[in-house]
């Protein structure tokens, strides 16, 4: 039987929403004192020059990113655009895959190989050009 937080087996499910801001620190405890949810996780993801809290288990968690360099693409998103939504990560059976149908479509991508992720998963990246405005993150699930 399927958790009710996870896809179903074999199918493609929003796994997390991911907040970029500016001070870690300062956005868990918002999020803790002011919205009553529990940060369940911190980890360094130092590929992507990100520390990430999570909130929440299984699919629909929110994940609050935060830079750690100045040089990270979420700095120069903060620099930008400021505080705020930064990509939703969608789960999908075969992350292999999912991204061959995207290069056949044309889509452009930020990763044309799965590469590791925050909890040491399979990620990649769609340009936000070819997810309609959005960045999208594939995680293999």
């Amino acid at each position: 039987m399927t958790h009710p937080n996870e896809p179903a087996k074999g199918r493609t499910g929003l796994n997390h929403v991911a907040i970029a801001v500016a001070d870690l620190d300062a956005a868990v405890t918002f999020y803790e004192e002011v919205l009553g949810l529990h940060c369940d996780e911190r980890e360094r993801v130092a590929d992507q020059q990100v520390d990430v809290a999570l909130f929440g288990t299984g699919q629909g968690r929110i994940e609050l990113i935060c830079p750690f360099t100045e040089g990270s693409g979420v700095a120069r998103f903060l620099k930008q655009r400021g505080e705020g939504l930064h990509h939703i990560c969608l789960d999908v059976p075969d992350l292999e895959a999912a991204l061959a149908r995207m290069r056949e479509r044309g889509l452009p991508l930020i990763d044309e190989k799965p590469r590791v992720g925050a909890g040491g998963s399979k990620i990649a990246f769609v340009h936000p050009k070819g997810g309609r405005g959005v960045l999208i993150e594939l995680r293999q699930g």
